[in-house]
């Protein structure tokens, strides 16, 4: 079983950045595809990006070109950099492990992290 933990989350001013990291451990990480997904209040939850093992990237229409996933394997983790931050990207945001990448769109795997709170303030 894989263990996720999420970290980098906060409040920020619309237009603002942040960058949120997931370690994860309990597994050969290199081999995985990662996932981030978001679910706002009284809404689903909803891929945001996701990264293969060969470290391709997809990415949601809401996010392109603002927002990067990008992994660092030596240190079993993955990351999402947020630019040009909107409210209505407020939600908390969850990594996802074992991810099926290969699908269109990706298809989420069995493991979640907790989660981090991201608020967008206007």
């Amino acid at each position: 079983q894989v263990q996720l933990v999420e970290s980098g989350g906060g409040l920020v001013q619309a237009g603002g950045s942040l960058r949120l990291s997931c370690v994860a451990s309990g597994t050969s990480f290199s081999i995985m595809s990662m996932g981030w997904y978001r679910q706002a209040p009284g809404k689903q939850r909803e891929l945001v990006a996701a990264i293969s093992s060969s470290q391709t990237a997809k990415y949601a229409d809401f996010v392109k070109g603002r927002f990067t996933i990008s992994r660092d394997n030596a240190k079993n983790t993955v990351y999402l950099q947020m630019s040009s931050l909107k409210p209505e990207d407020t939600a908390v945001y969850y990594c996802n492990g074992n991810l099926k990448y290969s699908s269109d769109p990706p298809i989420a795997g069995r493991d979640w992290g907790q989660g981090t709170q991201v608020t967008v303030s206007s």
